[in-house]
């Protein structure tokens, strides 16, 4: 054994974990800079949205998008859609929507006398869910068991989804006549609530040079799948592999903790959000072509891992606090390991 490993930690290899050893996400970060070009065919900007999003699809986890209308929240998840090779799907969630319209239902066969299932629309790869907040409570708890164990059970049957399964939800922020806020169990099942800005000026410009003739957006018929299911396996496998020092773990439990131990906050993160940042910061790593960790990816996965996981003190919220900036105040207070 050579005097590196002798120096490395017992228990990283009592679990398994060979820092020494060196995954190559070459083809990874390639596949990912070959999505975002086919996406900027179409979509100025939004880069960090798409950013998160990818490494949300590449985790198995979900988004919930959330903007003023007119941004491209429902354009940026179809094409996203587009430039992977497996089943898409949309849902129009209102407020009479039931759960059977989204899981599916039983349907009585009057040739054989019986009772089979019939699999709603969320039976597919990629599901965008448009305006999530527009559906009663009932229908939202629909989502609970698909997007954490991406199974249904149904009359006693239990229904595995295919890989993979990804979940793009959008919401408008402001809007409140006719909308219902989602509960916080189901919003900690997003692994990333990604928040939409206005563009800039200069972004502003170059949309509209693109789109002044091309009135219809026929522009996105030109964007292509690059990316099939089994190469999403071998890069959920692959960032699996991403080395990430014990002093980083260490570092995103203590940002967990101060959010659970803080006064400006009356409820912190739970494990869920630590196990999210751990496997973001790794996806955000390998899509930036390294095989390692750096305190930086775990700072940027931050906000938008816990930004739907915190909620404020009633104090600070009557003050007009916004929860950005407490999360920014605790990842300062951190100390980041050297």
């Amino acid at each position: 054994m050579s005097e590196e490993m002798q120096n490395l930690s017992l228990s990283e290899w009592e679990l398994g974990i060979d820092p020494t050893a060196r995954v190559d996400v070459r083809s990874l970060a390639d596949a990912i800079d070959r999505v975002k070009g086919e996406i900027a065919k179409v979509i100025v900007g939004q880069d960090d949205a798409i950013e998160f999003m990818l490494a949300a699809l590449l985790t198995g986890g979900h988004v919930l998008m959330e903007g003023l209308p007119g941004i491209a929240k429902t354009l940026t998840a179809k094409l996203l859609a587009q430039t992977i090779q497996a089943d898409f799907s949309r849902i129009q969630f209102t407020p009479d929507l039931m759960p059977t319209d989204v899981t599916g239902t039983s349907v009585f066969n009057l040739k054989e006398s019986t009772f089979s299932f019939r699999k709603g629309p969320i039976f597919s790869n990629i599901v965008l869910i448009d305006e999530i907040n527009r559906s009663p409570a009932k229908t939202q708890a629909a989502l609970m068991e698909v997007m954490e164990e991406k199974q249904i059970t149904y009359d006693g049957q239990r229904f595995v989804f295919d890989y993979p399964f990804f979940v793009i939800a959008t919401q408008n922020p402001i809007e409140q006549e006719g909308t219902y806020s989602l509960p916080e169990a189901q919003l900690d099942r997003f692994l990333f609530r990604i928040k939409l800005r206005y563009p800039s000026m200069e972004e502003e410009v170059a949309i509209l040079e693109r789109f002044q003739s091309d009135f219809d957006t026929r522009s996105a018929n030109q964007v292509k799948a690059v990316i099939g299911k089994e190469a999403l396996k071998d890069f959920k496998s692959q960032i699996e592999k991403i080395y990430i020092r014990p002093e980083l773990l260490k570092y995103i439990a203590a940002v967990i903790d101060n959010t659970r131990n803080n006064g400006d906050l009356f409820m912190g993160a739970s494990p869920r959000a630590s196990l999210a940042m751990m496997r973001t910061s790794k996806a955000i790593a390998a899509m930036n072509g390294r095989d390692f960790v750096t305190p930086d990816d775990i700072r940027i996965v931050s906000v938008p891992v816990l930004n739907h996981r915190l909620i404020l003190s009633h104090e600070r919220e009557m003050e007009g606090v916004e929860l950005e900036e407490i999360i920014q105040g605790i990842i300062k207070s951190v100390e980041v390991p050297r």
